[in-house]
């Protein structure tokens, strides 16, 4: 076994924390949708607890099929009823182009082809793009509430850019 797994591991059994008795429905029927970005944490960025809401993360806080799909879950198994798309400044997708980072998955030795990265010029534009293509989506509730918001990682506060 490698020694990072083993040391994941040996932090688990030291913090594990039992859930056994919690259910699968968030109780603030909340879905977040935000970046992968290891600086953010949105359930304590929000003031949220284990349980409130669904984490769903990609690269940029963007709307991808993949998303759809969870949000849909979330939705009409799990109860949801809202979605915050929750994006950050100096986030790595902010001023790149498609070919830009195709090109960096190049230089990694991956394979680009078929990706599309949906990188943004503003990151209040990115997190407008994903709260429109959210809105009326047909896989989720018509009556869903879904609201924009940036988390600022200088000073940990949280804006609202999109209702």
């Amino acid at each position: 076994m490698s020694e990072r797994l083993e040391a994941l591991l040996e932090a688990n059994r030291a913090a594990a924390t039992p859930i056994a008795g919690m259910p699968a429905n968030p109780r603030r029927r909340l879905a977040i949708l935000t970046c992968m970005d290891a600086r953010i944490e949105p359930l304590s960025s929000l003031g949220l607890q284990l349980g409130e809401a669904h984490v769903i993360r990609n690269a940029g806080a963007r709307v991808t099929p993949d998303v759809l799909r969870s949000l849909a879950l979330s939705q009409h198994v799990l109860g949801t009823d809202a979605v915050l798309v929750l994006g950050h400044t100096r986030c790595g997708l902010h001023g790149a182009t498609d070919e830009d980072l195709a090109e960096a998955v190049r230089r990694g030795g991956g394979d680009p082809e078929g990706l599309r990265f949906l990188p943004f010029d503003a990151v209040e534009e990115g997190v407008r793009e994903s709260v429109a293509s959210l809105a009326g989506a047909p896989a989720l509730r018509p009556d869903t509430q879904v609201w924009g918001a940036v988390y600022d990682v200088d000073s940990g506060r949280v804006s609202e850019v999109a209702r």
